[in-house]
Formats: C-alpha cells, sequence, structure tokens
C-alpha cells in the first residue's frame, strides 16, 4: 500500500506533465495561426426590420442567419447561443438596453446589432458593434450598406459586416467571409473545376472542358486559375481567366512529360510547377506570361510546390530523394534545402500567411498499416508540430484561408470524397460539399 501510495504523485506528475504539453502546443498552434488565445465573448442580436416591404422576411431571414454563421465560423469569439440571447430586438444604439445582454445567460462582452430596410428594390442595412460590458460605451464599429434588394446581395452585406467586425475584434487582419474556394468535383461527368464561397454556398462549375482537370490554383489577384488537364500529349498546366471566362495560352505548361501541381508565387509574377520534362518529376519555375522557364531541383523525384506567402523566396515540396515522400522546404532557386518531415509518408505541403506549413502525413506508412492519413499543421523554425485531424478517413490536399486562421482539405470515406473545412487547431470541422466527388480545395487569396 505504502509503495503504492509513492508511485501516485509521479503519476499525477506525468500526467500534469501531458496535460500541459498539450496546452502549451494548443497556444502554440492559435497564436501561430492568428486565433489568439481567449475568445471575446460575443452575441448577434437579429436586425430590427424596418417597412412592410414583402421582401422583407427574406432578406432578413438570409441576412440574419449568415451574419451568425460568418461570425460563429471565425474562431475568434464564443458566439452567444440563439437560444440564450435577449427577445430585445435593438435597431440602434439608443434602443439597446446593455444590461439584458451583458448579463447571464448571454453574458455578453460585445453585440452585433442593427435595423434593415427595403425600400424601391434597394436594401439598405445599419450595422454597429457595442461593448455591452461597459455603460455609456460608445459604438465600436458602425457601418452602413446599401445594396441592390436580393438574396444574393443579403448574404453579401451580412458577409461584409460580419468582415468588419472580424478585423476589428482580430488584429486588423481582414475577414475571409467573402473569399472562394476552388476544388475538383465530377458532378458533370468529367473532373472540371468548381468553386463555392467560403460557406459552401453558392457551388458551380467553372470550366467544361470534358476531361480530367485537377490542382486548381487561383492567382492572388483572383484574375486567373491555373491547373493540370489531361490532353493528347499527356498532362499540361493549363490557365483558365476568370475575366474572360475562357482557358488562355500557356505554352510553358506543355512542352513534354507530366506537368502537375501548378503553385503561385504571393507577387502573382512566378508560377511553380513539377514537371518530368527532363525526364524525371522536377520543380520548374516560370514568369506569370510563361517565360524565364527554368529547373529548379535535379533529383529525379521532386514534386507538388507550395510558395511561402510570408517571404515570397521559399518553397515546400515533396521529394522521394531519400525514399518514402516526405516535406521539404528550400530558397527559391533550390539552394538551402531542408527536410521537415522524419518519417512516414507525408505529402501535399500549403504554406499560411503566417508562416505555418499544412499538409498530410501518414505517420504510420508502412507494412499492414490501414493507409490512414491526416492533416498536420507545422512551425517550420522549431520543426514542431500539431495533428489536426485523427483518423477520421483519408485527409489530404490542405490549403489555408488568406487570413491563416483556417484550412480546407479533402476527406475520404468509404471511398466518397468531399470537401470539409477547420479551424487552424483542428477545432470546428464542418463539412461543405456532399454531392458527387469532390476534392483539391484551394482558398482563394482574397
Amino acid at each position: 500500500m505504502r509503495a503504492s501510495l509513492r508511485i501516485l504523485p509521479l503519476i499525477v506528475l506525468a500526467l500534469l506533465s501531458v496535460q500541459g504539453s498539450r496546452a502549451r502546443a494548443q497556444d502554440w498552434v492559435r497564436t501561430g495561426t492568428n486565433l489568439g488565445n481567449q475568445r471575446i465573448r460575443l452575441a448577434a442580436a437579429d436586425f430590427k426590420p424596418v417597412g412592410g416591404d414583402p421582401q422583407m422576411p427574406v432578406l432578413k431571414g438570409v441576412f440574419d442567419t449568415t451574419l451568425f454563421n460568418d461570425l460563429s465560423n471565425a474562431g475568434l469569439f464564443d458566439m452567444v447561443s440563439k437560444s440564450l440571447a435577449p427577445q430585445a430586438m435593438p435597431g440602434s444604439p439608443q434602443e439597446l438596453v446593455p444590461a439584458q445582454w451583458s448579463a447571464a445567460p448571454a453574458s455578453a462582452a460585445m453585440l452585433a446589432l442593427g435595423a434593415l430596410a427595403v425600400n424601391n428594390g434597394r436594401l439598405t442595412v445599419y450595422g454597429w458593434l457595442m461593448d455591452v460590458s461597459t455603460a455609456n460605451s460608445p459604438p465600436v464599429l458602425t457601418r452602413q450598406y446599401n445594396e441592390a434588394a436580393s438574396e444574393d446581395m443579403a448574404r453579401t452585406v451580412a458577409h461584409r459586416f460580419a468582415d468588419d467586425i472580424i478585423s476589428r475584434l482580430g488584429g486588423g487582419i481582414a475577414g475571409i467571409c467573402e473569399t472562394k474556394i476552388y476544388f475538383v468535383s465530377n458532378r458533370t461527368g468529367s473532373k472540371e473545376i468548381w468553386v463555392m464561397d467560403y460557406d459552401g454556398a453558392n457551388q458551380h462549375a467553372v470550366t467544361h472542358l470534358g476531361t480530367v482537370s485537377i490542382s486548381p490554383r487561383v492567382s492572388p489577384d483572383g484574375s486567373r486559375i491555373a491547373f493540370s488537364s489531361l490532353n493528347d500529349s499527356g498532362w499540361a498546366i493549363r490557365m483558365f481567366s476568370l475575366d474572360l471566362g475562357r482557358t488562355v495560352s500557356f505554352p510553358a505548361g506543355s512542352a513534354g512529360g507530366s506537368n502537375l501541381s501548378p503553385a503561385w508565387s504571393a507577387d502573382g509574377m512566378k508560377l511553380a510547377f513539377s514537371s518530368a520534362r527532363s525526364g524525371h518529376p522536377e520543380i520548374w519555375a516560370v514568369d506569370a506570361g510563361g517565360g524565364m522557364l527554368h529547373q529548379v531541383t535535379s533529383f529525379g523525384s521532386d514534386v507538388s510546390p507550395a510558395w511561402n506567402p510570408r517571404t515570397g523566396a521559399q518553397l515546400a515540396f515533396v521529394s522521394g530523394r531519400t525514399g518514402e515522400p516526405q516535406i521539404y522546404v528550400m530558397d527559391q532557386d533550390g539552394s538551402n534545402v531542408q527536410r521537415m518531415t522524419d518519417s512516414g509518408y507525408a505529402i501535399s505541403p500549403s504554406w499560411s500567411s503566417t508562416g505555418m506549413l499544412a499538409f498530410s502525413w501518414n505517420r504510420k506508412y508502412g507494412p499492414g498499416d490501414p493507409g490512414g492519413q491526416d492533416i498536420y499543421v507545422m512551425d517550420i523554425a522549431s520543426k514542431q508540430w500539431q495533428q489536426d485531424t485523427h483518423e477520421a478517413g483519408n485527409n489530404d490536399f490542405p490549403s489555408w484561408s488568406p487570413d491563416g486562421r483556417q484550412i480546407v482539405f479533402q476527406r475520404q470515406i468509404n471511398h466518397r470524397t468531399q470537401i470539409w473545412t477547420m479551424l487552424g487547431d483542428g477545432t470546428n470541422q464542418h463539412q461543405l460539399t456532399f454531392n458527387g466527388d469532390n476534392s483539391m480545395p484551394n482558398w482563394s487569396w482574397k
């Protein structure tokens, strides 16, 4: 009995040590992904309707739902549930009774409120962000929006107000509610490039080529999509102009061998991709117009480049030079190569705006392994990493949101592949696509 009592404190210390290391890892990841370590308690009141236009109920419903979901998705706020919110619907700061919102059960620190009017085919929204924890506090944020009265514009205005709130309370970093996600879908019978809003709404095809198109990468200015497509000569890098609504010439992407996995530099002036035109897969780079083509690596097994948007001068990539594929980083001229992963099977690197690296990693890869892949996040300076998904299917092709707070990725379960998103620390996972097979997502830059 005395021996057991002596051992007990050691067990407790060990458990506390494990919990402490997990907490530190969580703090490190949340800090590195711009999520911060404390969430603001925020409420979003249903906006007050002004006038009796017949469009009002639908537009107000779309606006209220979109605003609440956008703020919930941000990862910065502890949102007050609608079931805990007061029944009050203040349409302006003058109508607000702060104590109704700051007291339990809402216990809010901040409140988004406002009014919505529809007149002569125009939607007008007045929005305020108030600090309800302090009596007689002036508005933290005041906004007015005037757009055509439609459900799409009600969503858009809600996105804009949410982004304004996120920027004000999230350290000045622009919100992502109006960003897009490009991806591959087979819903039309062939694999085409598709696009959707960041929250999964408005999904539709971009290309209609009738072949196999994969790996879409949208340019930083949002004007073009580079992708790889199968033609009579093999895999070629193709370019689709979103301004013109059609493919445009890009001859540097089709000169012999398989050309795959394009990646834009943060300034939009360069494109890197994998090509076997020299006989083996290597990383090549070219300027945005297709000129200045040059080979970057020369080991014979290098693929999947990803530019570091924080430095603009560094690439991550996948190489099998030491056996199974691993993640490496290098300077853009091919020098200073460093291996990031040390075992298993690591693929699909993606760099965030903060310099964090996400990738798909099967750390147990080998004989007898079931083949599970998960998304990991790494700080390349320290090589600390955290596992974000935990063997819920095969998880691959992560892509960071422009604010560095969220990751979109593909998940395969029971031979069906769909697009999911999550916060950079692995929480708040939810599915965006449900029809057909959908894969290889890429988050727009803005």
